[in-house]
C-alpha cells in the first residue's frame, strides 16, 4: 500500500468517525440545586444581597454560585445544595429521586417551572431559613436545543423523543422533552440518578431516536 493511499485511508476513516459524531448531542449531568426568588435570597441572605458567581453554566446567563443552602425534609437534610443563578420569579428546589426519599418528600417529576401543587421544603442558611410551600421537584430529563439543531434533528418545542446513550451501561430513555430556544445551547440535560444508570463521563454524547 502506497504511503498517499493510506493518508487518503486515514482521512477519510476521521472524516467518516466526524460525521458520526456530528447526528450526536452532548450530555450534562445536572446535580441537586435551587433556584430563589429575589424575596428568598434576601430572607436568607440579607437585604439587596447578590449571587456571588463561581463559573458560569452550559446556558447562556446561567451561573453557579458560591453560596450554599441546605434542604430539610421529614426524615434528614441535605447540605451545601448549589445555588444557580440569577434569581428567579419563583424559588424551586430540583433534586433526584435518592435525594427526595433520604430526606422524605415526595417530589412530583416536573419540567423546571411548573411547580403547582409540588412538594414543601425549608431552605435554610446557617443562620436563616425559609419554608416553601411548594417548589420541590425531580427534573424532567430534557433537551436544550436550538432552533437551528431542532430544524436539523427534525424535532419541536415540547415534543418528546427517546434519547440512546451506547457504552458500557448502554440505555435509552424515553419522554424526554425538547425545549427550543435562541438562547439555549443544545444539550441533553439528566439528573445524576439517570447519569449513573447509563455510566455517564464527561463528554459523553446521545442520539435522538424519534
Amino acid at each position: 500500500m502506497t504511503e498517499i493511499n493510506l493518508g487518503y485511508i486515514i482521512d477519510e476513516v476521521i472524516k467518516r468517525l466526524k460525521e458520526k459524531d456530528d447526528d450526536k448531542i452532548p450530555v450534562e449531568a445536572s446535580g441537586r440545586h435551587v433556584h430563589l426568588s429575589k424575596e428568598h435570597l434576601e430572607v436568607l441572605f440579607g437585604k439587596d444581597y447578590k449571587l456571588t458567581p463561581k463559573r458560569e453554566l452550559s446556558q447562556p446567563g446561567q451561573f453557579l454560585s458560591v453560596e450554599k443552602v441546605s434542604l430539610t425534609g421529614i426524615k434528614g437534610t441535605i447540605e451545601n445544595i448549589s445555588i444557580l443563578g440569577p434569581a428567579r420569579e419563583n424559588s424551586q428546589a430540583e433534586i433526584s429521586k435518592t435525594d427526595a426519599v433520604s430526606i422524605g418528600v415526595d417530589a412530583p417529576v416536573r419540567m423546571s417551572g411548573n411547580i403547582e401543587g409540588s412538594s414543601s421544603v425549608i431552605i435554610s442558611t446557617p443562620l436563616y431559613s425559609v419554608k416553601l410551600l411548594q417548589g420541590v421537584i425531580i427534573a424532567k430529563r430534557h433537551i436544550h436545543i436550538t432552533p437551528e439543531d431542532a430544524d436539523k434533528y427534525g424535532v419541536e418545542n415540547n415534543e418528546e423523543v427517546n434519547v440512546k446513550i451506547e457504552g458500557d451501561r448502554g440505555v435509552v430513555f424515553t419522554n424526554v422533552t425538547i425545549r427550543v430556544s435562541k438562547n439555549y445551547c443544545t444539550a441533553l440535560h439528566l439528573d445524576y440518578d439517570e447519569a449513573n444508570a447509563c455510566g455517564y463521563y464527561k463528554g459523553m454524547k446521545a442520539t435522538i431516536v424519534k
